[in-house]
């Protein structure tokens, strides 16, 4: 017969699940999947030893992923979105006249913008920093410009993209996690985001005056990315067209699946007609992402691409979606027998007798976030583990599921860049070759994002209720 687990049996999963994770990730490098496997399968001994059977706890993780079902296949679907935008041209143009307006008398703000940009456009802020982050680095050098500040700038305008682009993995995570809408979701983060990046912005400029060096200076790379792309594809404004069905179902609030869908096959349809594309790249853009291979425009020679260019353009397609969901499914793994077995209720109970404001919640998912990130150095995990923790806890308190994803994102996507020892950390630093200790103070936006979170929660402002819960409430009293 089915008990309530104690305090042991409930924080033992969490802590457990913690050391496999910064053990076996942090300081081993293995893959994080069979961490949260291991962590289910002791999870799931603590389950049997209340009184659950095998069964209890399958259909514990059945409603985990059925619930978060909708929103995976959201996530399949951006890989088929970024793969026929990549093949129609609507990608490289916007990075194309993006590229083209950059005034290096402002290289540091520029780097911000522009790589907010980039990342927007393809929802990758990996993509944005391997490709015109390194070309911007190249005109800061040539202008005797502070290169720690640009490097911070850099990724915290990639990170600005990350967080906000509806092509993002973790902008499309964060909203399963805590059960809320993406395009809701996004518009809720603006409350963070603007005034972070306003302040970004105002330090940017600040640094920006102590540059020196000729406004027309050029980065090689930054040419021959240009050139490249001018080779690769027909610019039309028709390419417009898939970005434009995205924004206006968006303000219209039309079901996010069938938008992504059928900008994909507008995509796909100008891939063809206009970029003169064959049915089948198009198809396999939609499974494996856009290859340079596929252009079979005359004279250009896929062989001599540089590889920023190669890096910017083989993306998209639904296999690059895989170590996100696979994440997801292990994670809810052990969320769901954690959840079955009553440890999070407890654990719950436990957090509700310190939390007596919204301000508490709020800084109480901030810390959880900061530890998940400090501790895997992985932005999935920062962002699937506190969410599962806190989503009832947010219900409980009447406050709309959207508060939690968006706090999620300020502390646990944009932060890990900032972690030398994370996967994102390394990459950072290795690719723009800044220290990420050096460059971590001038990525603003990855960490005033979250000081404003505490504030908002506090101060109310920007706090969304739960009108579905208080309409209930209201009903039943």
């Amino acid at each position: 017969m089915k008990r309530k687990p104690n305090l042991f049996e409930a924080f033992s999963p969490i802590v457990v699940m913690l050391l496999l994770l910064a053990i076996g990730f942090g300081v081993f490098d293995l893959n994080p999947e069979p961490l949260l496997i291991l962590s289910s399968v002791y999870a799931g001994f603590i389950a049997l030893r209340i009184g659950l059977s095998w069964s209890d706890m399958m259909d514990g993780i059945q409603e985990k992923v059925s619930q978060a079902m909708p929103a995976i296949l959201i996530l399949i679907s951006i890989g088929i979105l970024i793969g026929t935008w990549m093949i129609s041209g609507t990608i490289p143009m916007l990075i194309y006249y993006g590229l083209e307006l950059i005034n290096p008398s402002y290289i540091v703000l520029i780097s911000f913008v522009v790589s907010a940009i980039i990342s927007i456009v393809t929802g990758t802020s990996w993509g944005s920093v391997g490709t015109v982050g390194v070309a911007l680095m190249g005109i800061a050098t040539g202008l005797d410009a502070n290169l720690a500040a640009t490097a911070g700038a850099i990724v915290a305008g990639a990170y600005f993209g990350d967080k906000l682009s509806p092509l993002s993995d973790t902008t499309n995570l964060a909203p399963i996690a805590a059960g809320s809408e993406l395009y809701e979701h996004i518009k809720h983060m603006l409350w963070t985001t603007i005034p972070a990046s306003v302040i970004a912005i105002i330090v940017y400029l600040i640094a920006g005056l102590n540059t020196t060096g000729a406004s027309e200076t050029e980065s090689e790379s930054m040419t021959a990315m240009l050139s490249t792309l001018n080779e690769m594809f027909n610019w039309n404004l028709l390419l417009l067209i898939p970005p434009i069905i995205i924004l206006y179902g968006a303000l219209r609030k039309y079901p996010t699946l069938p938008v992504i869908i059928f900008s994909s096959i507008v995509a796909a349809l100008l891939g063809m007609f206009i970029q003169g594309f064959t049915l089948q790249d198009v198809f396999a853009s939609t499974v494996t992402g856009f290859d340079v291979s596929m252009v079979s425009k005359e004279g250009f020679d896929s062989s001599v691409v540089p590889p920023e260019v190669l890096d910017l353009i083989h993306q998209g397609g639904m296999q690059s979606m895989t170590s996100v969901i696979l994440i997801a499914f292990s994670a809810f793994a052990f969320a769901g027998i954690m959840t079955k077995s009553g440890a999070l209720d407890v654990i719950i109970e436990q957090l509700l007798k310190y939390v007596k404001r919204t301000g508490d919640l709020i800084l109480s998912t901030v810390l959880s976030c900061l530890t998940m990130a400090l501790v895997t150095g992985n932005s999935y995990l920062s962002i699937i583990v506190p969410g599962e923790m806190f989503k009832d806890t947010y219900k409980m308190k009447n406050l709309a599921a959207k508060n939690l994803s968006r706090t999620l994102e300020d502390s646990g996507t944009v932060v890990v860049p900032l972690i030398p020892w994370s996967s994102a950390g390394v990459f950072m630093a290795g690719t723009l070759g800044v220290p990420t200790l050096s460059y971590a103070p001038w990525a603003v936006l990855c960490y005033v994002g979250f000081i404003f979170a505490i504030i908002l929660g506090y101060t109310g402002i920007g706090i969304a209720k739960d009108i579905k819960e208080e309409n209930e409430n209201s009903t039943k009293a």
